[in-house]
């Protein structure tokens, strides 16, 4: 389905459209997947986050301001989907003391399935401190998405935007090399 035609069924399924909204369910569950398995390295996870992004994006569709792609605002809920599916797993292993308490070696595990685990931790620490830089930071460092896109999304001046990149960045650099 092209992009537009992604919007419009957006913009309908937003006004009320039950229709609609189940046809765009259908035709972004695929992305959505695909975003999912980007940040989570175990199928059944991605599905997880994946069934959690699309209800958000039922139950949440109003808060889509339109100035920009659907796609874009779908980029979002699903990364934040997995991340929160990331959290809530890793909160039951540690619990349920499935992994060991003591930090995995990265060398061996920070790449699973194109996940660098080291770099979801590294977020979840600047989300904490800086939470202003996380979201334009995975929107253009983990999915390539332009700036211009990003500033539509976060509803921030574009140079803004690269300046909250470049300083994630910074403050994200060392925390991947204590790990490695």
């Amino acid at each position: 389905m092209e992009p537009d035609e992604i919007d419009d069924l957006a913009r309908r399924a937003k006004a009320g459209d039950r229709d609609a909204l189940e046809g765009l369910l259908a035709a972004v569950r695929p992305r959505t997947l695909a975003i999912c398995r980007g940040v989570l390295p175990y199928s059944s996870d991605a599905e997880d986050a994946c069934q959690e992004a699309l209800i958000n994006v039922a139950t949440k569709i109003g808060g889509w301001g339109e100035q920009g792609r659907f796609t874009t605002w779908l980029h979002v809920v699903a990364v934040n989907s997995a991340r929160t599916t990331y959290r809530r797993l890793r909160n039951q292993a540690v619990v349920s003391d499935v992994l060991p308490l003591e930090k995995p070696d990265p060398r061996t595990t920070s790449v699973i399935a194109g996940t660098r685990l080291d770099l979801l931790d590294a977020l979840e620490i600047l989300e904490h401190d800086h939470p202003q830089y996380v979201e334009p930071l995975l929107l253009r460092d983990v999915y390539g998405l332009p700036y211009d896109e990003i500033a539509q999304q976060v509803g921030a001046p574009l140079g803004t935007v690269k300046a909250q990149i470049h300083h994630g960045r910074k403050l994200v650099r060392p925390l991947l090399r204590a790990s490695e």
